[in-house]
């Protein structure tokens, strides 16, 4: 029977599986821009009510300068890159594209490390990203001219979503050196949401409209993206990490079926398949340079996307 703390950790990683739909709905509501700063917002108030608000001077400038500016990078141009998408189809492409940060924070992570690469690791990363082309390419099987047209139908969308999880990669890499073992995911949070603010205030989006319905669907989102992370920082007190490193490693799944369902978006085979390539690659990829401290790291760092 797994402890709490597990239970905590495989929560989270439930919850944050539901987050890909839930930002496309509340960006369908609100705007692209108008609905990511909401949606924000109410996760940095629900995560300073569960966690309070950490004292800056805690953590070293370094890690708030670099972490903090990667973190809100990476936040800003996934929750546009879905919120932008010409479909709810395509979001879903731009979801699988982000799920591309596993694979690239391993292969990353041998490269910083210079050290000797397993012969699994090049392999597994290529059998990411031919995932997320079969995904793109649509029910027609693999075609560089399907993926052509579909990515030149919504460039920045598509380019959003592949620099984000090159981001995050870089992410899990950097602030693993320089948080000293803390975590400003709060800072960080408030900092994304400030960030929105001000794009939105010179977006030109229409001013946003609240209902009953629209204002639930925003309180839930915002409180599931923040009961996340706070269901994650329990985990960390004494959850199975290697458990849970391996679990997460299988959120493209959860998050496609909750979207597939949420969104009401009937997937083909095709995509289905681009789907399990990519969850496939990223943990052989992640099992080929497992240490039990490099497991340990990858689920703390998992916790985060």
């Amino acid at each position: 029977m797994p402890s709490r703390y597990t239970m905590f950790g495989i929560a989270a990683i439930l919850l944050w599986s539901c987050l890909m739909a839930l930002t496309r709905n509340v960006s369908e509501l609100f705007g692209p821009i108008g609905g990511a700063a909401l949606m924000y917002t109410v996760s940095s108030v629900a995560l300073v009510i569960v966690m309070g608000i950490p004292k800056v001077s805690l953590f070293s400038k370094r890690y708030l300068v670099i972490g903090g500016a990667l973190f809100v990078c990476y936040e800003i141009f996934l929750a546009l890159s879905l919120g932008l998408a010409n479909s709810r189809h395509q979001a879903m492409e731009m979801a699988v594209i982000n799920y591309l940060w596993p694979a690239l924070t391993v292969l990353l992570t041998v490269i910083l490390a210079k050290r000797k690469v397993h012969m699994l690791v090049y392999p597994s990363v290529l059998v990411a990203f031919i995932g997320v082309a079969w995904c793109i390419s649509g029910d027609n099987s693999l075609s560089l001219v399907e993926l052509a047209s579909n990515v030149h139908s919504n460039p920045i969308s598509y380019f959003m979503a592949l620099s984000a999880a090159f981001i995050w990669a870089i992410y899990c890499n950097v602030t693993q050196k320089m948080s000293g073992g803390k975590n400003a995911i709060t800072l960080f949070f408030i900092a994304t949401a400030i960030t929105l603010w001000v794009q939105y205030a010179f977006s030109g989006e229409s001013q946003m409209v609240f209902t009953s319905s629209s204002t639930s669907t925003l309180l839930i989102a915002g409180v599931i993206m923040g009961a996340g992370y706070a269901l994650w920082n329990q985990a960390l007190i004494g959850g199975n990490m290697m458990l849970l490193a391996t679990i997460s490693y299988f959120t493209p799944i959860f998050s496609t079926l909750f979207s597939s369902v949420y969104l009401s978006v009937v997937l083909g085979w095709s995509f289905w398949q681009g789907v399990v390539l990519v969850t496939l690659g990223s943990l052989v990829c992640y099992w080929a340079t497992k240490n039990k401290k490099e497991s340990e790291t990858s689920a703390l760092n998992s916790a985060q996307g």
